[in-house]
């Protein structure tokens, strides 16, 4: 489905905009963005710092990779990352005050939230 959306008078889709937020819905994908922010880093280093199998670190930056969030670099044998646009961690920053002004609306969602996977589900009447 599309969405679009009147902003100054412009028709603007949506689905590039849910397709930036599903990419970075992931907490370790939002971690490995946090560490490129600090700098260039190997797949090698980021399974040390996160405790994950290589296999899964690069699955993850080839996600990011491919939604143009994050670049290779190789020298020699080695690929080093880093992101494609540093205006990614001024949007999460934004993120982390609009999460401080609405408390804990967000992790308590019954949808989205942190407790999904617990929160017992209620049916519907028909």
């Amino acid at each position: 489905m599309t969405i679009t959306h009147s902003v100054a008078g412009a028709c603007v889709r949506l689905d590039p905009a849910a397709a930036l937020f599903h990419s970075l819905s992931d907490q370790t994908r939002l971690s490995i963005v946090k560490r490129m922010a600090g700098g260039e880093v190997r797949v090698s280093d980021l399974t040390g710092e996160l405790g994950l199998a290589q296999s899964t670190v690069s699955a993850h930056v080839a996600c990011l990779r491919d939604c143009g969030l994050v670049e290779g670099r190789v020298q020699g044998r080695s690929v080093y990352y880093s992101l494609t646009r540093p205006e990614l961690m001024d949007m999460l920053a934004a993120a982390e005050v609009l999460l401080a002004a609405t408390g804990n609306a967000v992790s308590l969602c019954p949808n989205y939230g942190s407790d999904r996977a617990t929160a017992p589900m209620v049916k519907e009447d028909a």
